[in-house]
């Protein structure tokens, strides 16, 4: 497994984690990949210049929608958390926009 790919799935599972599968004993057999597939999308549109809160929409509909999880109470701040950490260990910045 690659270096950025360990990275990633420590931001899934130590941070996001929807479904609550984080035991400590790290991810369920087959249940990486699921993971891998929302944050690596999350992480391009952070690199494509999507903003903060677009990005954490987006992992709040995959969490709400797709694995119909619903809307958790915890749900933003997870969301806002992952994609803030998505930046700082890819260093990734936002652009600066101007008023």
């Amino acid at each position: 497994m690659s270096n950025e790919l360990a990275e990633l799935r420590d931001i899934g599972w130590s941070i996001w984690d929807p479904i609550s599968l984080n035991t400590g004993t790290g991810p369920p057999e087959g249940a990486a990949d699921e993971y891998d597939c929302y944050l690596l999308q999350a992480r391009r549109m952070l690199r494509a210049g999507r903003p903060q809160n677009q990005v954490a929409d987006f992992l709040m509909e995959i969490e709400s929608e797709h694995m119909a999880l619903g809307h958790a109470p915890d749900a933003r701040d997870r969301a806002m958390r992952t994609v803030q950490a998505l930046q700082r260990v890819f260093m990734i910045n936002q652009p600066i926009r101007l008023a």
